[in-house]
């Protein structure tokens, strides 16, 4: 027989799944915001393979060309697919809070933490979804990475990693938002930040200035893991360096979201 303490250890579990649920139901009804999100770095990879491909492949040593550029851009083509998905994200905690249904739920018998874990483990699903077309279209258009099962696996696990951590910062920032158009923006640089990193073109290439910015940035680390992952590469200390920069901006976003769920309405 399940006692009082046992109900109340496992409510919280319970409503999260309720809330995942929901966020999954509203994924199915609305396609479009999941379509468009593929969009993006599907128009991206075609754009800086077929039209960028070339000239920037040339640019990067060895044989060069838009094979070689095929490779080297795809990882941060599938970075730019986690930061379409927070984007994503941002507009639908807005688009509860300004429907009125984030206060509601707050004066329902629930555990309060599940509304917001609900929008995480549901983007974390539409996430994987978007990676894995943008990375099967990345196939077709010439990425050829040499990792085997496990340096897959691996890459799926940081790929979760990163999305984990990303995802709760962009449930902070559309609480944050005074309203729909706000929080389609304020993720903004997030999107673009991979194109002020390694993720296009080596960042001993730019200025002293925008070098040092790009080498020390989040995305950095995090483009450069994946490379070596997807290419059977060495590591090197990319890999900590991103996972610590995951584990900041995880602890920072939930407890910043967690404090502007619990503010006074």
């Amino acid at each position: 027989m399940t006692t009082p303490s046992q109900a109340l250890r496992f409510h919280p579990l319970r409503d999260s799944a309720t809330m995942l649920r929901r966020n999954l139901k509203r994924m199915v009804r609305y396609p479009s915001m999941t379509v468009t999100l593929i969009a993006m770095p599907v128009v991206f990879l075609l754009l800086f393979v077929y039209v960028f491909g070339g000239t920037l492949g040339a640019g990067l040593g060895g044989s060069g060309g838009r094979a070689e550029y095929a490779n080297y851009v795809a990882p941060a083509i599938i970075l730019m697919t986690v930061t379409a998905t927070i984007q994503g994200t941002a507009i639908s905690i807005a688009m509860d809070m300004a429907e009125g249904i984030i206060a509601r739920f707050r004066t329902m018998h629930i555990a309060r933490v599940s509304v917001l874990t609900g929008h995480v483990l549901g983007s974390m699903v539409q996430a994987a979804i978007s990676l894995t077309v943008v990375t099967a279209v990345a196939l077709l258009v010439g990425f050829r990475p040499t990792a085997g099962l496990g340096g897959w696996l691996a890459t799926a696990g940081f790929l979760a990693a990163v999305t984990f951590a990303l995802v709760w910062l962009a449930v902070a920032l559309g609480q944050v938002s005074k309203s729909v158009e706000t929080a389609s923006n304020l993720p903004m640089p997030l999107v673009l930040l991979p194109f002020l990193g390694s993720g296009f073109v080596p960042t001993d290439s730019m200025p002293t200035v925008l070098r040092w910015f790009a080498e020390y940035q989040p995305f950095t680390p995090i483009i450069e893991t994946l490379r070596a992952l997807l290419m059977a590469k060495p590591l090197g200390s990319n890999a900590w360096i991103a996972l610590t920069w995951c584990a900041l901006i995880a602890l920072g976003g939930y407890l910043w979201s967690k404090r502007l769920f619990n503010r006074p309405a």
